[in-house]
């Protein structure tokens, strides 16, 4: 039966049973370890990267290290649709239990798979078949841990509880970034730096001959999170066997109401697959771009675009996390008394507003001598018939014209730059305030002939960018923001960046703290686990998974190191539009029980 406003009223302002918080805190902890498992690698992607996929070059091996992570993201819509299935037909309980064990093992066999160097091209290949082993077990995690959760919670509140699922996701990556951060400083204190090798495992060289060298942390330290996740599978399976079947499920169940073709019914049937696709284009594709742009694409652009150092960038985001986590509570109880409609959109809009100016302050206060150095004007002038898109995910192109390897260099130092249109044929050049420097074409050179004209137009680039004032070397760069420790942050500096990053988790909060309970609203009791599964892991797999490489990849190709925000506010912005006039309003009144 249908409760009335009063019943609703009382429900809403009564404190949460002991059950009740049983059943969130056995959700949440499981949920947090297995983002916790799926966060490892984003955290990690720069490093494992440098182990994978070291027969490519460096700009192209970090956009093939995001592809990897991304991997992970594609085919989460297909374990949606096979645990979305199972947890209509046999229930949310054991559908949990087989993604975590699907998870935990995956998570720990990418700590144990040996690198490039020892298998060769099977080491990647292994990696990204993990990956796409956690994307199918976390495309079955999600939907159970809000259905659940909003099966259990009384109708006055379960915007409220099944937004402490929603903050599951953020304190998996804080609890990743907090053990990397625990790992990295032990291990970089305690062992010795550890020589760079190269696909061949030779050891590479720098220039005046000494050998190029890399942090104990960086070289293998980096497997010890991977590995010590299998103590949290453990904690995860004991929590999971305590929890009870979802008193939803059991009394559909009890009443033979289970639909016994639960893809057939949500997809197959119109008015179901309409509601589908009006919850993708009109709530989660925007969702997910705010999510991933203020979480992973924020601290990929901290460490590889503005070059602040790993630790340094992992405590900041850390702090954001710390500070803006609550956030997800507060926007679900509000969507409790105002709607979850309203302050979905609202945060699209407002990060669509913002995002240009955000990262520019982002930048100009993380490394001003960066920010600076970006007034100097530099065109590369080049034939732009040989100008390829500089990224390649099947890794089968080969960009060996000077137009590419200009764009290359220039993108790998986070210069802006434009192309301007040169003659047919003619080899590329840099203009860097005055000074010109031609490019050349490796396809016309072989062996020392490359690696010499290599080495002459790498440095005279360097020398210019630096004499430009681009901060090249890390280590002389004094104004790039850098912590000491974790409790180091208290300078004008990094408190205010922390304030930036923060401001960016707020946006996440509110266009994700109501999400589950306006998805579980949108689908009967007998297909809500698959019908809410898919157009969520579409949106946050395919939407947001490939933002980072996506941003990347548009940046290096157009030589502004914002371009690639586009995408996110085109997609936030389509969200906005789509949602006011197609996404019913309301939903938080719904009975769940009556259908």
């Amino acid at each position: 039966m249908a409760m009335n406003q009063t019943d609703v009223a009382a429900t809403r302002s009564r404190p949460m049973t002991a059950e009740e918080r049983k059943v969130i805190m056995a959700s949440s902890a499981g949920t947090v370890f297995e983002w916790y498992d799926f966060y490892l690698y984003g955290s990690l992607a720069s490093i494992i990267g440098a182990q994978f996929f070291t027969a490519f070059p460096e700009a192209t091996r970090n956009v093939f290290a995001l592809l990897a992570f991304a991997a992970g993201f594609i085919v989460r819509p297909f374990g949606a649709l096979v645990f979305g299935a199972m947890g209509d037909l046999i229930g949310r309980k054991y559908t949990f239990l087989a993604t975590i064990l699907i998870m935990g093992f995956s998570t720990f066999l990418v700590g144990m798979l040996p690198g490039y160097q020892s298998w060769g091209v099977a080491a990647p290949i292994i990696l990204i078949a993990l990956r796409m082993a956690q994307g199918l077990a976390l495309g079955g995690e999600y939907g159970g841990a809000a259905v659940y959760v909003a099966e259990h919670a009384p109708p006055g509140q379960r915007g409220y509880f099944t937004a402490f699922i929603q903050t599951t996701a953020t304190i998996g990556l804080l609890l990743s970034l907090i053990v990397i951060l625990l790992v990295q400083g032990y291990i970089n204190g305690h062992y010795p730096d550890q020589p760079i090798l190269d696909a061949a495992g030779a050891a590479t060289m720098n220039a005046d001959g000494t050998p190029a060298m890399m942090k104990a942390f960086n070289a293998w330290g980096w497997r010890i999170p991977f590995l010590g996740s299998i103590f949290l599978l453990l904690i995860s399976l004991y929590i999971r066997l305590q929890m009870n079947e979802s008193p939803a499920f059991k009394k559909m169940k009890e009443e033979g109401a289970q639909s016994k073709a639960p893809l057939r019914e949500a997809f197959g049937q119109w008015k179901n697959a309409k509601i589908a696709i009006i919850a993708l284009l009109g709530l989660v594709a925007g969702q997910a771009v705010v999510w991933y742009s203020g979480q992973f694409y924020a601290l990929f652009y901290v460490q590889n675009v503005i070059k602040v150092d790993s630790f340094t960038a992992n405590v900041l985001v850390a702090w954001s996390l710390i500070l803006g986590t609550g956030g997800f509570l507060f926007f679900g109880s509000l969507s409790d008394k105002i709607g979850r409609k309203p302050i979905i959109l609202a945060g699209c809009l407002i990060a669509a507003i913002t995002y240009f100016p955000v990262f520019e302050l982002l930048t100009k206060t993380a490394n001003p001598a960066l920010y600076a150095a970006h007034q100097t004007p530099i065109t590369v002038t080049a034939d732009l018939d040989s100008c390829s898109f500089q990224f390649n995910p099947t890794g089968t192109a080969k960009f060996t014209s000077s137009c590419d390897i200009a764009k290359a260099l220039l993108a790998k130092s986070s210069a802006n730059y434009s192309t301007v249109a040169g003659t047919a044929g003619q080899v590329a050049e840099v203009k860097i305030g005055e000074t010109v420097i031609a490019s050349y074409e490796a396809g016309a050179l072989s062996g020392d002939d490359a690696k010499a004209a290599k080495t002459a137009f790498e440095k005279s680039v360097n020398d210019a960018l630096t004499a430009a004032g681009y901060p090249l070397v890390a280590d002389k760069n004094e104004t790039v923001a850098k912590a000491a420790h974790f409790f180091d942050i208290f300078t004008g500096q990094k408190l205010t960046i922390i304030a930036i990053l923060t401001y960016l988790i707020v946006l996440v909060t509110m266009v994700y703290g109501p999400m589950a309970a306006m998805l579980v609203e949108l689908f009967p009791t007998r297909i809500r686990y698959s019908g809410l599964s898919l157009p969520y892991h579409i949106g946050n797999g395919w939407f947001g998974g490939l933002l980072p490489a996506t941003a990347f990849a548009i940046s290096a190709q157009t030589g502004n190191i914002y371009a690639g925000l586009w995408y996110a506010i085109v997609v936030a912005l389509m969200t906005v539009v789509i949602g006011t006039l197609f996404v019913p309003g309301g939903t938080h009144k719904k009975d769940i029980f009556s259908e």
